[in-house]
């Protein structure tokens, strides 16, 4: 008997540890399953299986990979793991999709995105959880990466499959942020969000074959002087541009090569394990305020009340402010009575 999306109504914890940590794929499937079930006895055992391997996990390198529409996203991500597998390291690829709550089913599908890289037996391939908000998406994301570490994947790459907010939100769960830009810079780099560009530790120009070998290079020689002028030079890591072509699978080694480099630096200056430590505590206090916005949401007088301040607020009728302080106060009205 199955509880949701194949999770035991009572798993065994200890036996599921022990088989994460022996690299057992079938393990580490259906322990990723139990954190992405949203049953509440799912999310207190997935709990207790995180904390029991928590001390195991940090080894990996955490990559998180994002694209412009068109630049051969889920073609590079298999080059690249291909050749990471190659190397002789384990990998571990894993999706940010909030746009799996609109379909209902998360685009990485039945991983026939990455064909070769998914009969690999070093490699792990993980769609994302269909339905649930970006932060819930996020989350669970963050705890499997967990997981996989504890499994012995070497480097964990973590893509975003949607748009907007996604990368932001891989980018605070990842030690290196990589996007993917397309040759022909020109109105393109006028489009490109300054934000995701603030978040690159480098920027790789991928289709960088046939024709397009020219217009890779000037557009690399454009998103450097783009990235001087967002990333001064302070002593720091200095975002890093190179070439590659996933389609001929060149310039992987050169994108790895960066990501030591980096890694390398952040190391021996003590900001890996800083910016670890931040993202953990960011992540506490995401968690925590979006449970404080479940549970209030949840409450009976809240439902009750809520359909008619939110209609009293679009008909302009009182300001947010004033609805925001209505459903507020039936919290302080109940902890006074209690008191």
């Amino acid at each position: 008997m199955s509880g949701q999306a194949g999770v035991e109504l009572s798993p065994d914890i200890d036996a599921l540890a022990r088989g994460v940590r022996a690299g057992e794929r079938r393990a580490l499937a259906k322990s990723i399953t139990l954190v992405e079930s949203t049953r509440r006895d799912h999310a207190a055992a997935a709990q207790r299986l995180l904390e029991q391997v928590l001390g195991e996990t940090g080894r990996a390198a955490r990559i998180g990979v994002t694209g412009v529409p068109g630049v051969g996203k889920s073609t590079f991500i298999e080059a690249f793991g291909l050749y990471l597998v190659a190397e002789g390291f384990r990998v571990a690829v894993l999706a940010v999709d909030p746009s799996s709550t609109i379909s209902g089913g998360s685009i990485l599908g039945d991983k026939t995105r990455m064909p070769r890289l998914a009969v690999e037996e070093r490699a792990f391939i993980r769609p994302s959880p269909s339905g649930g908000s970006l932060g819930g998406v996020a989350r669970r994301t963050r705890e499997a990466m967990l997981l996989c570490e504890v499994a012995g994947y070497d480097v964990v790459l973590v893509e975003t499959v949607g748009v907007g907010q996604s990368e932001f939100a891989v980018a605070s769960m990842v030690d290196f942020f990589l996007v993917l830009m397309l040759p022909g810079a020109g109105d393109e780099l006028q489009g490109i969000k300054r934000g995701i560009i603030e978040l690159a530790d480098a920027l790789v120009v991928n289709k960088a074959d046939g024709d397009n070998v020219d217009r890779a290079r000037r557009a690399a020689a454009e998103y450097r002087a783009a990235l001087n002028m967002l990333h001064p030079d302070d002593g720091g890591w200095a975002p890093s541009v190179t070439l590659a072509s996933a389609l001929e699978e060149t310039g992987m080694d050169e994108t790895w090569k960066i990501v030591g480099e980096h890694r390398k630096r952040l190391e021996s200056s003590g900001a890996l394990q800083r910016k670890r430590t931040a993202q953990a505590k960011q992540w506490f206090w995401r968690i925590l305020r979006e449970g404080i916005e479940t549970s209030f949401l949840e409450r009976d007088d809240v439902r009750a009340l809520l359909p008619q301040v939110e209609e009293a607020v679009t008909d302009a009728k009182i300001t947010p402010t004033e609805g925001a302080r209505r459903l507020l106060d039936l919290a302080a009205s109940r902890a006074a009575r209690k008191n």
